[in-house]
């Protein structure tokens, strides 16, 4: 017993000195992340907004469907589509921008549906990481309104919810035209901050301002029926277990009286 507690000291101070090569390379990594940045800044000299438009309206169809295949890649991906959606602003401008980035975001987020379909729940929830959690919790069971609800949640990505809803089993109609409805004010509002960049004006002001209240709005009444659905399908699956409960207890009560004269019998009897 003394060389066991002299050896577990031992053990937690050797374990408690290991080095965190994790932490320490993600570290390093970002450090260079942010040399490779500011090297980019002061020594390669981007395009103006007006050259860039100019090579795509050269470029015609290619140039459309190079930033659509690009934007599916990044949907499919962890990469945020905020990217894709501002660059689309800024490029095409707010109506085409509007509608290339839709025809992106869906080819890529119903790809993500299908490759999580061939992979499988368990290992798509291992991909996911941090937020296999929330999107387990959310999809388990779930349809329209919870896709809907995590595509419009504040700061949760497109690709958790791509692959969460194919490894879980979310039906692709629902999934497809939940994307649709929810994906549309996220990618108008997004690409109008691109448009106002690029063009500076009320017409762009006005609809950044109505896109991102229209993405509020449709939030809040979400999650509120998302919730709703929610209350409904537990008090659903409480009704059984009730009914059982109740159909257990009617035979103990129906026994009673005959325990009763049993008893009565056996002190005649006595």
């Amino acid at each position: 017993m003394p060389n066991d507690e002299d050896s577990a000291p031992h053990q937690s101070s050797h374990g408690g000195s290991r080095v965190p090569w994790g932490s320490i390379l993600r570290n390093v990594a970002l450090a260079l992340a942010v040399l490779a940045g500011l090297w980019l800044v002061f020594n390669v000299h981007l395009p103006s907004l007006d050259g860039i438009q100019k090579q795509i309206a050269d470029a015609g169809f290619w140039g459309f469907g190079i930033f659509i295949l690009l934007y599916a890649v990044v949907a499919a991906t962890p990469i945020p589509v905020t990217i894709m959606a501002v660059a689309g602003g800024l490029a095409f401008g707010l109506v085409f921008g509007t509608i290339l980035s839709m025809i992106g975001v869906l080819a890529g987020c119903f790809g993500g549906y299908w490759i999580s379909r061939g992979l499988g729940r368990e290992t798509v929830m291992r991909l996911l990481g941090n937020h296999a959690e929330a999107v387990e919790s959310r999809l388990t069971n779930g349809g329209f309104y919870a896709v809907c609800m995590l595509r419009l949640m504040p700061g949760f990505p497109y690709w958790p919810v791509n692959y969460g809803s194919g490894a879980l089993g979310i039906r692709s109609r629902t999934f497809l035209i939940a994307t649709i409805v929810s994906a549309l004010p996220g990618q108008l509002s997004l690409v109008a901050v691109g448009a106002f960049i690029g063009n500076p004006g009320v017409f762009t002001g006005t609809a950044v301002a109505i896109s991102w209240a229209l993405v509020i709005v449709l939030t809040i009444l979400t999650f509120r029926r998302w919730k709703s659905e929610q209350k409904d399908s537990t008090s659903k699956s409480a009704q059984p277990e009730q009914s059982q409960q109740a159909e257990q207890s009617e035979p103990g009560k129906q026994a009673e009286p005959t325990d009763r004269t049993d008893t009565g019998e056996d002190a005649s009897n006595s």
